[in-house]
């Protein structure tokens, strides 16, 4: 893809002006981002854009917090640059450009209702909408390749992938929900799923690239701030929507969960006699994001949690 005169003199002048109408219009006008079977409706809401300096010191503390393994925006970009050319130079900056896509309110709706299967929405959501993600990913560095910067999409690398050495302690080497903490676009929460301003039925992706953007301010206090059970104490509503028993007090047991997901629900699927047409490897789990206060925005104080958790019932 060749860029516009006009694309490149806004990459130039106004980056985060650029990443943020790119971004926000790609999802508003991709026929990707089309709901199958549900008359044309979008898989994807209005997306949350954020930025990080690609050298800041949180990237090399998520190699203690995470594993050694994972990759810091300027460890992903020399590996990318070590494999298209030889004796390359090291980008003196380095940005890292990081989007939330929210679950519409259809999809989330539907999920509500749901207690053993995830509904058919949110089995589309999953699949077809990270399909949206990887387009929206490559689309991104096409353009700025095209105008003549280096950029990459870590997690579609070749040199990606899920360490599973520890069940319980399963991680990617490039993990989007703490690329989007460290853009200023939400924290974490008891079910380890990322709290945004549009809630936590999110996914999320990102890409890195040699401009130098202004960093989104990271406005929480903590890594935890907006998940009601660790701010007040009284919450665990994710806990009650679990079907696999995977959450408690003590947090998410991954194993529980990812067994639930690729063999549980499919096996309550046909003793419930859902015959519909679920797509992808596993169906799909939005149990935890669905149906509780920080489903669509960062929750209120337990004091005033009323008004929240009674539009959810």
């Amino acid at each position: 893809m060749v860029s516009t005169t006009a694309d490149i003199t806004s990459i130039r002048t106004d980056p985060a002006g650029f990443f943020n109408n790119t971004i926000s219009e790609y999802i508003a006008t991709s026929p990707s981002n089309v709901m199958p079977g549900f008359n044309g409706e979008p898989i994807w809401d209005k997306p949350l854009v954020g930025f990080a300096d690609g050298d800041d010191p949180v990237f090399q503390e998520y190699k203690a917090i995470i594993g050694q393994f994972h990759l810091t925006p300027r460890e992903a970009m020399e590996r990318h640059l070590g494999k298209i050319t030889r004796g390359y130079s090291t980008p003196p900056h380095i940005s890292v450009i990081s989007f939330i896509l929210p679950s519409t309110r259809a999809t989330r709706e539907s999920m509500r209702k749901e207690t053993r299967v995830c509904s058919l929405r949110w089995n589309y959501t999953r699949h077809y909408g990270q399909e949206v993600i990887n387009r929206l990913s490559r689309y991104l560095v096409a353009v700025l390749e095209g105008a003549g910067y280096h950029a990459i999409a870590p997690d579609l690398e070749r040199f990606f992938e899920v360490k599973r050495d520890d069940p319980k302690k399963a991680a990617s080497t490039w993990s989007q929900r703490h690329i989007a903490y460290a853009a200023g676009l939400g924290t974490f929460s008891l079910n380890d799923a990322l709290i945004t301003p549009r809630g936590i039925s999110i996914r999320a992706g990102s890409i890195v690239c040699n401009l130098t953007v202004k960093p989104t301010p990271r406005l929480y206090k903590n890594h935890l701030e907006n998940c009601l059970f660790y701010r007040d104490g009284k919450c665990g509503k994710c806990i009650q929507r679990c079907p696999a028993g995977a959450l408690s007090e003590k947090g998410h047991d991954k194993e529980k969960c990812r067994n639930y997901l690729n063999e549980g629900m499919r096996a309550a699927a046909k003793e419930l006699g859902r015959d519909e047409e679920f797509v992808g490897a596993y169906m799909g789990c939005g149990f935890c994001q669905t149906r509780v206060p920080c489903e669509e925005g960062i929750p209120p104080s337990a004091s005033r949690a009323g008004n929240a958790n009674s539009k959810l019932d």
